[in-house]
């Protein structure tokens, strides 16, 4: 390791109210060899992890996988039984209730022990919850889970069990009664949303690819919440095209005064990472980089306004060797308040791991991207608009998404829309 490899050589032995929850049993959430998510990203992103020095000194907090109690807090049981029936009834064989429970569709195939490596996801984000909730943690991350889409009753989206609103259920039984959810996968956090559509208790905020152009064609500006919960849905859509600079100053402009209105215990965050540029089955445009800053910034929220207390989980991510493990990397580290200079060379025992795994990729040079993450602060409706190049068009199309969002559930949350200051 050169002098500028990395400075998570320079860290503070790590201290135990941080932690990192691994299991290798996550290995076997897959759903076949040609499936875009492949737990190969998992494997490597730990390996990387190790490599350049970020998990130095820590002890893995082993999870165990979700009884089927914890699963019946979001999920029904007749769709647990089916999932666990599928694998047994092989393609021609599959019971006619499988369909109906989205299970073995081109999205969602059935595999083997598809139930056991399931709940293994979830129990990982259950096992984080709990050591937060015991004292024993501040901050907790689980690459593993973020299966967002999951509904109560059917698979969709790769997602099996909903392992994020399974652990704010949990939680909501254990001790926290504000949560805010804060999801920046390239999709809409669909699931969660509606798991939590009409609770007043949690917050739901997702930044996602614009639902006109994308999959699950969810999460308008419009979607605010019902029933009791009006304003805990907070939906901020972006064209396809946006990169760093324009992505964060939408979160900046609406994130940090919704989280601050409404007085969080916890927060929770789906980090999902096919918002990179490279990302095969998304259109937004952020660098490592850009992630690396919103991982960051939701840290910094709860440091701010929860004590600390994050609970961060992965998600989506399909650039299986040139970006998840480095976009996950700098969340491990986000999360044990080690930092990672961009700059730094990725070690050679990594790129020698990859290049026995997949020979035919053409590795990145470094940790970071180089991506711009300076970004220009929402200063009011119009407040920055000047000139039709290309960069104000794309800062137009931005701050409408902002406009749109902020004038859609500020004023449930007691905050002025137009005030920046907000």
């Amino acid at each position: 390791m050169s002098d500028k490899a990395t400075r998570a050589a320079e860290y503070i032995p790590n201290r135990p109210e941080d932690i990192v929850v691994w299991s290798e049993d996550y290995l076997g959430y897959r759903w076949s060899d040609d499936h875009p998510m492949n737990p190969t990203r998992l494997d490597l992103t730990m390996a990387l992890a190790t490599d350049i020095g970020v998990l130095a000194g820590v002890e893995l907090v082993e999870p165990a996988a979700a009884p089927d109690s914890e699963l019946l807090r979001f999920h029904t049981s007749a769709y647990i039984e089916a999932v666990k029936r599928a694998p047994s009834q092989g393609p021609a064989l599959r019971d006619p209730d499988d369909v109906v429970h989205g299970l073995g569709s081109d999205d969602n195939p059935v595999f083997p022990q598809m139930h056991e490596a399931s709940a293994m996801l979830a129990g990982g984000s259950l096992a984080a919850a709990r050591e937060i909730a015991s004292g024993r943690a501040r901050r907790a991350v689980s690459i593993g889970g973020g299966m967002h889409h999951a509904m109560a009753d059917w698979a969709s989206g790769f997602c099996v069990y909903n392992d994020a609103a399974i652990a704010i259920s949990w939680l909501l039984d254990n001790g926290f009664d504000r949560i805010a959810y804060i999801d920046v996968d390239a999709h809409h956090g669909d699931g969660v949303q509606a798991a939590f559509l009409g609770d007043p208790r949690v917050l739901t905020v997702s930044l996602h690819q614009h639902p006109a152009t994308l999959w699950p064609n969810t999460g308008w500006s419009t979607e605010v919440g019902t029933e009791g919960g009006e304003g805990t849905s907070i939906n901020v859509p972006l064209l396809p095209g946006t990169a760093d600079r324009l992505w964060l100053r939408a979160f900046h402009a609406i994130v940090p005064g919704a989280v601050g209105a409404f007085k969080p215990q916890i927060i929770v965050s789906q980090c999902g990472v096919d918002s990179h540029r490279e990302d095969p089955l998304a259109d937004l445009a952020l660098t490592v980089d850009g992630q690396n800053a919103a991982f960051l910034a939701m840290r910094d929220l709860a440091d701010k306004h929860c004590e600390g207390r994050w609970l961060a989980v992965g998600g989506g991510g399909y650039g299986l060797v040139r970006v998840v493990p480095r976009s996950w990397t700098y969340l491990i580290a986000a999360a044990l308040g080690r930092e990672i200079d961009p700059t730094s060379a990725l070690p050679d025992t990594w790129r020698e791991r990859v290049r026995t795994m997949a020979p035919s990729v053409d590795l990145p040079q470094t940790m970071g991207d180089g991506g711009d993450v300076d970004y220009p602060a929402w200063d009011g409706p119009g407040g920055s608009l000047a000139g039709t190049d290309g960069t104000d068009r794309a800062l137009e199309r931005v701050d409408s998404a902002i406009t749109a969002t902020r004038r859609a559930v500020f004023p449930l949350l007691g905050l002025d829309p137009e005030d920046p200051r907000d």
